[in-house]
């Protein structure tokens, strides 16, 4: 399985990274399918420019996006807390769907519009929650098309904020600790009632 942005990606630039990558469904992972610039990323759009090159488009932003509707999955600052939302029922019949796919011989990319999988949920809630609860490692599509492994990610995390292990806290506890900055830093949070 795999994760691409598109933001500030053109359509056959896209299309092309997904292609060069075998991938041959594309699993939308947006809570909202628009984008306010990109209108090529409209979900409309968007399934009908993968059709024209036989790439198949599912909507999975209900189950695997980061805006839950559940009031419960926020903390008291509005903000919306990952580790409630992988222990959903929605989210996990959400990865069922695509272990499913997967079962079935499809080659899955999930898609949001971040350029950066690392303040993104593709990576702090679906990627995170497939290694650390499932044991499978994404491959996320840079915005230049390479590869980067959730692993290599996730070490990412702690140079950009910035944590090492130390004597109190090892390798585990400071790869949390950073990704924990992260989520605080990147996840969505509602807008005022």
């Amino acid at each position: 399985m795999f994760t691409i942005g598109y933001a500030t990606k053109p359509i056959d630039r896209y299309i092309e990274q997904l292609l060069y990558h075998g991938v041959n469904v594309v699993a939308d992972v947006r809570s909202v399918p628009y984008s306010k610039v990109f209108h090529d990323y409209h979900q409309e759009a968007l399934r009908q420019h993968l059709q024209q090159v036989g790439l198949r488009y599912v909507y999975l932003g209900e189950e695997l996006g980061p805006r839950s509707k559940d009031r419960a999955h926020y903390d008291d600052s509005s903000q919306v807390q990952f580790d409630r939302l992988m222990a959903s029922t929605l989210y996990q019949s959400g990865v069922q769907r695509l272990f499913d796919g997967v079962d079935k011989g499809f080659s899955i990319a999930m898609t949001c519009a971040c350029k950066d999988p690392a303040i993104c949920h593709r990576s702090l809630l679906i990627g995170w929650s497939l290694k650390h609860q499932y044991n499978v490692e994404l491959q996320h599509i840079t915005h230049d098309g390479s590869l980067e492994t959730q692993s290599a990610l996730e070490q990412r995390l702690m140079t950009m904020t910035g944590t090492v292990p130390d004597l109190l806290a090892g390798d585990e506890a400071a790869l949390q600790l950073a990704y924990q900055q992260q989520c605080q830093a990147c996840a969505y949070r509602r807008p005022p009632d």
